[in-house]
């Protein structure tokens, strides 16, 4: 259903146009239907966008199930964690995740266990794009999503975007640029406005959104274990909360600017700053588990602030993605930012150290700094 929605619109449209057909029936009258009618026909298409995400998850968490069994690691098998709103557009997941039910005693097992999750998952992922861009339909495809752009031919751009409000952009990525400019049809390829109506390109999309998202090298994350296995509890907890910080400060930036207070209106610049303090304290919840003095975690929220100003007012065309606050919630609150220790703390060998920047690459070429935007 989630499919259906991204494809064709909200499924709503599937059970309003079934709720039409009774009401048809009971009344014996034809009753208009306003808008597009979803079937079964869009129900099962959107099969081609959760067929090959869910598979992406799987093999992600599969790579993660046989690399702990092949330590001897006891783990169970993966949950999915099902979301589907139904009366606004989801992807129907929230992903897969596998837990861990024994001890991890080794920097080394930790690495593997770690790096064999996004690897699996970045391969497949590579697969369905690479089928979802070199076999693109016809640009005509898109008059079957959108039937009232076919008066316009293939010139609609020019006019359905008059006014782009509401409008959902993918944010480029180095290896979705890649396959935009050098596998893709140009003839073929569809506006950024409507990427997400292509069911394959959308699934590998977000697929390499998920895995940037777990390769960022901090607390439990899969890259939190990599690094972790690479440069050793000492370090981690040295470079993973300064990466943090860094991550909070590009999310938050541009939110406050200095001009947002240089008002004429006292009721406005008292919300603004209101909305300043409330920020703060968000900062400060997120930065709490960073030092166990909590006048740390209050001075750091406070520079952090006072670096967001600073760099808007020297560049004020610099913008951050708020969209990565939630996530930064999680990590700090929940999640943690540093990693436990572990027994053995033995050196990975060469050989594994390569494939950890391997794995930063990876995470270099697959992540948006700002993957969707709005208008």
């Amino acid at each position: 259903m989630a499919g259906a929605e991204w494809m064709y619109g909200n499924i709503f449209a599937f059970v309003s146009s079934g709720i039409h057909f009774i009401a048809e029936k009971i009344s014996g009258k034809e009753i208009p239907l306003t808008g597009t009618p979803m079937g079964w026909k869009h129900f099962f298409a959107g099969f081609q966008f959760s067929i090959p995400f869910l598979a992406i998850l799987t093999i992600h968490e599969f790579g993660h199930y046989f690399t702990a069994k092949a330590h001897q690691v006891k783990v169970t098998l993966p949950y999915y964690i099902p979301l589907w709103f139904g009366i606004s557009q989801s992807i129907g997941t929230m992903g897969a995740f596998i837990r861990i039910t024994s001890i991890v005693k080794s920097r080394l097992k930790f690495f593997d266990i770690g790096i064999a999750g996004p690897l699996a998952g970045f391969v497949a992922a590579l697969v369905v794009l690479w089928y979802g861009f070199t076999n693109l339909p016809p640009a005509e495809y898109i008059f079957t999503i959108h039937p009232e752009y076919a008066r316009y031919g293939l010139s609609y751009p020019q006019f359905v975007y008059e006014n782009a409000a509401g409008n959902l952009a993918l944010g480029d990525n180095i290896l979705f640029w890649f396959f935009k400019n050098f596998v893709a049809d140009p003839s073929r390829l569809p506006h950024t406005y409507e990427i997400i109506h292509y069911p394959y390109i959308f699934a590998g999309y977000l697929a390499l959104f998920f895995t940037s998202l777990n390769l960022i090298p901090i607390g439990q994350l899969d890259g939190g274990h990599i690094l972790y296995g690479m440069i050793g509890k000492k370090r981690f907890d040295i470079v993973a909360p300064a990466l943090f910080v860094v991550f909070v400060f590009y999310a938050g930036l541009g939110m406050f600017r200095a001009e947002d207070f240089a008002i004429n209106s006292d009721s406005v610049f008292y919300e603004h700053l209101l909305s300043l303090f409330i920020y703060i304290y968000f900062l400060y919840i997120c930065l709490r588990k960073i030092s166990e003095n909590p006048s740390n975690a209050i001075m750091l929220s406070l520079m952090i602030v006072v670096a967001q100003f600073g760099a808007t007012y020297l560049r004020p065309d610099w913008d951050g993605y708020s969209g990565f606050l939630p996530f930064i919630f999680i990590l700090g609150r929940f999640l943690g930012i540093r990693h436990p220790d572990t027994a053995d703390n033995q050196p990975i060998g060469t050989a594994r150290i390569i494939l950890g920047i391997f794995a930063l690459i990876i995470f270099i070429i697959s992540f948006s700094p700002k993957p969707f935007i709005v208008l």
